[in-house]
């Protein structure tokens, strides 16, 4: 045992303990069997709990107090929430370049020293605090709000690399896309949880601001009790790398970085991918920040639209992860992947063309929809598209990886897009000051387009067959 062991019952959890590994002969008894479900379970309930951060925080409730009350509003301006939301941009940009900075060492460091459990428990923590700090940032206080919601993030956008990186050792290659998918549509079900205490707090008004500031604490309990049966039934993998107690594992981790961008010409086909998912990975982080500002500055959703939509996205998102996990297993990841881009293009032009859209549907129908409730509606195939895009993404990444490299693999997914996240999000919120909200949405549709353009270079048989050999070598 380590000294980070000596401490108690507590971190025996986070002790590597030796399991077998997809690629070995398992155990096929029912107790087995039984063990491995309930470690899956664990698996999925963390995206279960951090689902109530990028729900609330990002997406839903946060990013409105900030960029409506936190940042004061510009009133001689056609959009007085023009500077709150390039603030907003901003901030999670910051957090996206440190996730950068960190992600693949990180994830080396943990592969070698067989530490995932206490890196994945170290960021939840961070997450958890810095979270519930945020019940301390009142109007006015820009810089405060900016460095909480930058701090939440990393450590949020930290943890789903380090949680990622188990998932080669869930099951077979063949499974991967359904044990993905059953995590991505679980989550959504926990954001639906957490939005749903968040509303209990009432408008967004500067009157009503010490009942909103509650948002913070609220998520950050919420996260921190779901995610128990993680650390309670989630296995760390052993992988006998040659550990030595008195080791530099940051030397280590870069080291291992270093020699596998060297080895990139093996693995062709996963760094044509992650040149392909930064541009999705770029309009994801632009659609999770400003779905819901877009809706109130641009089609003037009110709160009877947000809860609908809302809704719809959950449950959408829910649907598509579960089905495109299905369907992958079926027609192949790659293809499943560019799916999912369709599906957003087609999203992205109903949504720019809204108010065209609901003049023709009136006209055509005879009825008397209004552009809200249209765009609410559009929003339920933008909440597929989250949930397949995302979950597809991942167990593409997931077959293309050695299990001895997952760490670093799932590190370089964690690189390219959190790049693509800060890069997209710096533009957007330099774009919006530019030209209308509107139009600064288009980006979205031309990064989709890229990476679907990218995408039909990569070879999903032989992006496998790279992983199967590295393994078979190791």
């Amino acid at each position: 045992m380590t000294d980070l062991g000596k401490g108690g019952k507590l971190f025996n959890y986070f002790q590597p303990r030796k399991i077998q590994t997809p690629s070995m002969s398992q155990d096929r008894t029912p107790e087995a069997k039984k063990k491995k479900n309930r470690e899956i379970f664990g698996w999925c309930m963390f995206d279960f709990a951090n689902s109530s951060y990028t729900t609330v925080i990002i997406s839903v409730v946060y990013c409105e107090i900030f960029t409506r009350l936190v940042v004061p509003a510009d009133m001689t301006s056609d959009n007085p929430y023009r500077m709150g939301n390039s603030l907003w941009a901003w901030a999670l940009a910051a957090s996206y370049l440190f996730v950068v900075a960190t992600g693949p060492i990180f994830g080396a460091i943990t592969d070698y020293s067989s530490k995932k459990k206490l890196f994945l428990f170290l960021s939840y923590v961070g997450c958890v605090v810095a979270t519930f700090l945020l019940y301390y940032v009142e109007p006015g206080m820009v810089w405060l709000g900016m460095v909480l919601v930058a701090l939440s993030n990393f450590f949020f956008a930290s943890g789903e690399n380090f949680a990622s990186s188990f998932l080669p050792f869930l099951g077979s290659k063949e499974d991967l896309g359904k044990i993905s998918g059953y995590a991505w549509g679980i989550g959504y079900f926990g954001g639906i949880g957490s939005v749903a205490l968040a509303t209990t707090l009432g408008d967004y008004t500067l009157d009503n601001f010490q009942n909103l500031k509650l948002v913070g604490p609220y998520t950050a309990i919420f996260f921190m009790v779901a995610a128990i049966p993680t650390f309670l039934f989630l296995r760390e993998p052993h992988l006998p790398l040659g550990v030595s107690h008195h080791v530099n594992y940051f030397k280590i981790g870069k080291d291992r970085v270093v020699q596998t961008l060297k080895d990139a010409s093996h693995f062709k086909d996963l760094m044509i991918y992650l040149v392909s998912l930064f541009f999705t990975m770029a309009a994801l982080a632009i659609v999770i920040s400003f779905a819901f500002i877009y809706g109130s500055q641009e089609i003037h959703i009110e709160a009877e639209h947000k809860q609908a939509m809302f809704i719809f996205i959950q449950i959408f998102a829910a649907v598509g992860a579960l089905a495109f996990g299905v369907i992958q297993d079926s027609i192949g990841a790659k293809r499943t992947f560019n799916l999912t881009l369709v599906l957003w293009l087609v999203t992205c032009a109903l949504i720019y063309f809204v108010h065209d859209l609901t003049n023709f549907a009136n006209a055509t129908l005879g009825k008397t929809w209004t552009v809200q409730w249209v765009f609410v509606f559009i929003s339920s195939l933008a909440g597929m598209g989250l949930g397949s895009t995302q979950s597809a993404s991942r167990a593409l990444v997931g077959i293309f990886s050695p299990e001895s490299k997952s760490g670093e693999f799932f590190g370089m997914w964690g690189l390219s897009g959190k790049i693509a996240a800060a890069a997209g999000l710096f533009l957007f919120g330099y774009i919006q000051t530019l030209v209308t909200l509107r139009n600064a949405f288009l980006v979205v549709a031309f990064f989709y387009f890229l990476s679907l353009l990218i995408n039909l270079f990569v070879n999903e048989e032989r992006g496998v067959e790279a992983a199967n050999r590295f393994q078979e070598k190791s």
